[in-house]
C-alpha cells in the first residue's frame, strides 16, 4: 500500500501545481495586427454550422484575417448551411487520398489555401468566446504554438463520469513547469479541438503532410513540432472555449476506441499505463474498504486532486467520487481500441481508420 499512498501523493502534487502554473487563458480584449487564418475543417455538421461560424465571426481584436471552412464529403445540409454565411470562403474537400486520414487531409487542403501568419485550426463543436483568439494569441508570449484546452460540455451519466478524467490524467502526470521550460518530446500535450501555429512553424515542420496517418492528430502535431526545434504546449481556456465532444453514448464509444490503441505508445507503454490506473484508481478504494489506511489517504489524496482538476479546467467537481469508475471505464475502453485495431475495425464517421 506504500506504493499506492506514494502515486497519489505524487499525482496530487502535480494537479496542485500544475492548476498554478498552467497558462491561463482570459476572456479579455486584446489587439493584434498579426493576420491570421481560422481553418475550420467540417464534415457532415449541419447541427453546429451556425452556432460555430456564428462566434468565429464575432471574434474581437482581430484587425487582419479570414475564415475557411472546409466542406469534407459531408453527406448532410452542412454546405446549404455554410452557404449562408458571407463571410467565410468555402473550400470543397476533395477525396481523402491513400495513406491519409479524413480529418488530416481536410486540415492540410485548409493550410494550404491559407494566407496567414498564423493558423488557427477549431473543430465544428467548439464554441469560442468573443476574444478567445485574441486571448490565445496574447498568451503565446515566444511560443511557435499553443493548444487552448476548451471546458468540456458532458450530458448524460457517462459523460460526466468519464470527460473529466481526460484533463486530470495529464494534469496528474506531466509537470507542465519543465513542459514550458524545455522542448521534451514526452511531455507534449495538445488537443486539436483549438490548436494555433506559426504557419512558417507549420511549414517547416512538415505539418499534417507528415502525419497524415496518425489517429492522435493534435498530439503527434505538437510533438513534430517540438522535435523541428519549436516551443509550444497546453494552456487552460474554459473562460472562453467550450466542447462537447459527444452527443451520445455510441459516439464515446467509438471516439475513444479509434484512439486509445495508440496514445500509450507501444505494447509495453500500454501495460505500463494499465498497471498504473489499477494502482491509482481501482486499488485505494477496494483495499480502504477493506480496512486499509494508507489506502484511504490514496483515495483521499486522488478525490482532492481530481476536485482540483476540475475546478482548473470548468469541470463537474463532484464526479471526482466516481474516480474508479471513471478508471475502469478507461481500462475497458483502451482493450477495445486494441480489439478494434487488432481486427482492423476501427471506424470514425463513417471512415475506416487503417492507418496509424
Amino acid at each position: 500500500m506504500a506504493l499506492v499512498l506514494i502515486l497519489a501523493c505524487v499525482s496530487f502534487f502535480l494537479v496542485i501545481l500544475n492548476s498554478y502554473s498552467i497558462r491561463v487563458l482570459k476572456d479579455k480584449s486584446f489587439s493584434t495586427s498579426t493576420s491570421i487564418s481560422i481553418l475550420i475543417p467540417m464534415r457532415n455538421e449541419e447541427l453546429n454550422v451556425q452556432e460555430c461560424i456564428n462566434a468565429v465571426v464575432n471574434q474581437r481584436g482581430l484587425d487582419n484575417y479570414e475564415i475557411l471552412v472546409l466542406d469534407d464529403e459531408s453527406s448532410d445540409q452542412t454546405l446549404s448551411e455554410l452557404r449562408k454565411f458571407s463571410s467565410i470562403k468555402i473550400l470543397e474537400g476533395q477525396p481523402t487520398p491513400q495513406g491519409w486520414l479524413g480529418k488530416l487531409w481536410a486540415c492540410h487542403q485548409l493550410a494550404e489555401r491559407s494566407t496567414g501568419e498564423y493558423l488557427v485550426f477549431l473543430d465544428a463543436d467548439v464554441r469560442l468566446s468573443q476574444n478567445a483568439i485574441s486571448s490565445a494569441l496574447n498568451s503565446m508570449k515566444g511560443w511557435e504554438f499553443i493548444s487552448p484546452y476548451p471546458r468540456q460540455l458532458t450530458e448524460g451519466f457517462l459523460q460526466r463520469v468519464f470527460q473529466p478524467l481526460l484533463q486530470w490524467s495529464w494534469l496528474a502526470s506531466v509537470p507542465l513547469l519543465l513542459a514550458y521550460k524545455f522542448p521534451i518530446r514526452s511531455m507534449t500535450i495538445a488537443n486539436g479541438q483549438f490548436f494555433i501555429v506559426k504557419k512558417s512553424a507549420y511549414l517547416n515542420s512538415g505539418g499534417h503532410f507528415k502525419i497524415r496517418d496518425e489517429v492522435l492528430d493534435d498530439l503527434m502535431l505538437a510533438r513534430q513540432l517540438i522535435t523541428s526545434g519549436f516551443r509550444g504546449s497546453v494552456a487552460e481556456a474554459s473562460q472562453v472555449a467550450t466542447c462537447k465532444m459527444y452527443n451520445t453514448n455510441k459516439e464515446l464509444i467509438r471516439g475513444y476506441q479509434k484512439s486509445l490503441y495508440k496514445a500509450f505508445g507501444n505494447p509495453i507503454g500500454v501495460v505500463f499505463t494499465l498497471i498504473i490506473l489499477v494502482l491509482n484508481g481501482i486499488v485505494p478504494i477496494v483495499a480502504a474498504i477493506q480496512g486499509s489506511h494508507l489506502a484511504l489517504w490514496a483515495f483521499v489524496l486522488i478525490f482532492l486532486s481530481r476536485v482540483f482538476s476540475s475546478l482548473r479546467t470548468g469541470g463537474i467537481p463532484s464526479t471526482a467520487l466516481l474516480h474508479p469508475i471513471a478508471v475502469g471505464l478507461l481500462i475497458i475502453f483502451i482493450f477495445y481500441s486494441w480489439y478494434g485495431r487488432l481486427t482492423k475495425t476501427l471506424t470514425w464517421r463513417n471512415r475506416r481508420i487503417i492507418h496509424g
